[in-house]
Formats: C-alpha cells, structure tokens, sequence
C-alpha cells in the first residue's frame, strides 16, 4: 500500500514512513493511493471475530508491505491487552434504534486509547528497524494528549511534547497528561487556544531549518496510523447490528474531524454506512461547512465539550481531497487561501460529494444537557458531554426510522464530572483502574504560544537527528 498526499506535491510513501512522518513534506495529509475493498461475504465473514480478529483484517490491506499478518496481530495483541472490557469497544442499547459504541476503555477513558495504543506500538516496532530517534509533538484539546503520553511513555528513542491551551482542558484530562512522570514526556500549557496549538505543531512540521534537525512525528489525528486504526469499530459494531444485509448510521460528535472521517474510510470500503452524522458544539465550522459550504474560522467559544472547541478542522482536508476529485494541486492552492484568509468556499465538487454520506448538526448548551438526561432517565447510561452531543444530534436526524444509529461515546463521563453532574445530579466516580490520579503531583511548562517559545523549549529537550 502506497500513500499519497492531499497536496499533490509530496512523493508516495510506504506505510512505515508515513507512521513515522506524520505530517507530508508539503504540508498536506497522507491517504491512501487507493481505498481497499471488502465484499459483502468479507464483511459477513467479520460477524463473532473478537476486536483483534477483526482488526487484522479491516487492517491489513493498509499495513500491506510493512508488516505481516502475524506482526500486526501480535501489536493488536498487546495494544488492547490494557483495556478494561473484552469487547474493546461494546455496543449498549438506548431504545429501539439508538445504541452507543463505547470507546472509552482504554487506560485513558477516551476513544484516543483505541488508535493511540495502537500507534505506539507501531512506533516502537519501526523504530527498532533503524538507528533514529522519533521527537513526537502534539497538540490535544483534552484527550489525545493522555493518551499519546500513555502510548509512549518510558518507549526508547521516543521524545513527545504535548502542547495544550491553558485552563481549557479538563482537571482529569489535565492531570492524566501531567501526573506521568516519565523523563521522555514533556507537557506545556500555552496561552491561547487548541487551534493554537495545533498551528503550531503544524508550523514545527514546516519549517524547514527546525524539521530536518529533529525527526518530527506526530500523534495528532494528521497521523495516518490513527484514522487506520479507527476505522476498525465502525466494522466491528456495524456487523453486530446486521451488517452488510443492514445499513447502519453512525453520530460522531467532533472538533477536528479524524474519527468521523474513519466512518467515511469505512463506507469507501465498502461498509454499508446510511449516514455519518457530524455534531459539533456551537463551534460550529464543520457545520456551516457541511451544510453551507462555509468553511470560516470563528473565534473559539470554551464549552463544557472542551475537546470539540476547534475552529479549524485538520482532517477535513482529507475530506476535500477525496470527495472532491482528489486534486492534490488545487487543493494546496484551495488551502493556502485558506491559511491566508480563515475563511474558503467549498466547491460544488466538494460539496456534493460530501453530501451523499454526512448531515451536521449544531447542539447548544441546552441541547447536550436534554441528551444527557435523556440517556440517564429514559436508558439509565450517564454519558459524557461530548457524547452527548452526538446523541442529540442523532435523536434530531431524519434519517428512515428502520435503520439503527449509532452514537460514538467517546468519553467516560467522569472526566467531566461537573458538567454530567449540572444535567443529571449524578456525579460519576473515576474508574478505580485509573488510580489517585488527584494525588499525584503535576509537572509541566506554562509557555507563551509563540512559535520561537515552543521551538526553543523543545530544542532544549529533544535528541536531535543522528
């Protein structure tokens, strides 16, 4: 399997190189040259296969090259050896035709955990191929800095800096990424925003005199690896509610749009996905796109849904690729407006090609607290902020009442205790497999979100190229 950029200019690589790069050389995103196919009687073929089982399978096709059946089975293997349930990723009933897929059983309460474990595994396995060392940099909104620190921590020839907007996250989210102590683990608290953040990992990665003396990577959702590995539940529960006889409908509540686009990856493949539902909070560019055509930065507004307050959508370049004609030239011109303006238009295209598969929703303050209490009262499931937009955003579609929806929980509720406690009067209680988390002490550096402040820090912490 080859992997071309959504820029058009980076050349093709194998799926080792760009697991270790990350971001492509022209500053586009990595997808696959093409899309592997699975016929019906394959997919059938899924249905009792245990999470691993079917991971190897909706995988291998993209590892092809790179690792063996056996090589990736044995890094499933011990990937989801720390989860706590033994579906990995189990389906609960809401009523007739809503269900939840959980996602939050990993060691970090969070969907990040399915990918994530997944991908340090692959890092350190290509890593033991070479004589090179990997410099990580990250930005999270709340969970894939956990989990990416999880992932990676202690790991030889493995430095990772997470960066993430001061008091924006979480305090469970904060402290499960500050409260790892490891000597490869770096956390910085910057002034500003995620989409901060994010431009400036991004930055990092295209700046030539910083990016060739460090061998950059990234955990970020930019990341190949991670899409691939996502895309393996969306195949796991929909065989489970009758695929491929039945179509199924997936709600993803998203800021940066990685794990909704593994549901487009699905469908691509095959998977007989009737909808993807899109929600966002009132941070709402992935909406106005979807539905407008608007694709506008606005000004980020911080919600009880922290890990959704994004303004600017990184994996929606792969959407525009692909849907819109997978022009890689015209797409770097399309966003390199962009990047100049905030602000693009989507073609027609590009429009309608997204358009047979998504529908968004915008899902106020209001809005999430009624689907929270919905779910507690009518199903008795506490369910997180974030999920919960998705699931109000799934009771409002309009989607054929035979077909079954599932909404993407992608959080345990209680990293956002305070917020499930205001709509439900139910404070959920950590996990006890996730420790006194609230008596460990935090460490990390508070910096300015300036790229020469970043950079420099990182210079200071890094091992650079041999």
């Amino acid at each position: 399997m080859q992997y071309v950029s959504t820029r058009g200019r980076a050349k093709a690589l194998g799926f080792e190189d760009v697991t270790l790069a990350g971001l492509a050389s022209d500053g586009g995103l990595y997808v696959p040259e093409v899309w592997p196919q699975f016929s019906q009687a394959e997919i059938a073929a899924l249905a009792g296969l245990s999470y691993v089982e079917t991971a190897v399978k909706v995988m291998a096709p993209f590892v092809a090259g790179s690792l063996t059946e056996d090589e990736l089975r044995d890094l499933c293997t011990k990937a989801y050896g720390r989860f706590s349930h033994q579906a990995i990723t189990p389906l609960v009933q809401l009523d007739h035709r809503h269900w939840l897929l959980e996602l939050f059983h990993g060691p970090t309460l969070a969907f990040k955990d399915v990918a994530l474990q997944l991908l340090g595994q692959l890092f350190e396995r290509f890593l033991s191929r070479r004589d090179d060392h990997l410099t990580i940099v990250g930005a999270t909104s709340g969970d894939t800095g956990s989990a990416a620190i999880d992932a990676v921590a202690g790991r030889d020839k493995i430095d990772i800096f997470m960066l993430h907007p001061e008091g924006r996250v979480s305090d469970v989210q904060r402290r499960q990424m500050t409260t790892v102590r490891a000597p490869n683990v770096h956390n910085i608290a910057i002034s500003g925003s995620f989409d901060d953040a994010q431009a400036l990992v991004k930055r990092m990665f295209n700046d030539t005199e910083f990016s060739t003396r460090f061998n950059l990577s990234a955990v970020n959702s930019i990341n190949w690896a991670r899409l691939m590995a996502q895309i393996v539940y969306y195949f796991y529960s929909a065989v489970r509610l009758g695929a491929p006889e039945r179509p199924v409908a997936f709600a993803v509540p998203t800021g940066n749009f990685g794990d909704v686009f593994a549901g487009y990856a699905a469908a691509k493949m095959g998977l007989p996905v009737a909808r993807l539902i899109v929600a966002t909070n009132v941070n709402d560019i992935l909406h106005r796109a979807l539905a407008d055509g608007d694709y506008s930065q606005g000004t980020v507004v911080p919600t009880a849904t922290p890990s959704m307050d994004i303004q600017v959508s990184s994996n929606f370049e792969r959407l525009l690729f692909d849907a819109g004609g997978r022009n890689g030239v015209a797409l770097a011109e399309q966003m390199a407006g962009f990047e100049a303006s905030r602000a693009m238009r989507l073609t027609n295209a590009q429009r309608e090609g997204a358009s047979a598969l998504f529908r968004s929703a915008r899902v106020d303050a209001e809005g999430m607290g009624l689907a929270m209490r919905w779910a507690y009262e009518g199903a008795a499931q506490i369910i997180d902020p974030h999920t919960a937009v998705g699931l109000a955003a799934a009771r409002a579609d309009d989607l054929d009442p035979t077909i079954p929806v599932v909404t993407l929980a992608t959080a345990h509720p209680a990293k956002f205790s305070d917020a499930v406690e205001r709509a439900t009067g139910t404070r959920p209680p950590l996990p006890a497999r996730v420790g006194s988390l609230f008596d460990r002490e935090e460490a990390y550096s508070k910096l300015p979100g300036t790229f020469e402040a970043i950079t420099a820090y990182v210079a200071d912490h890094a091992t650079p190229r041999t």
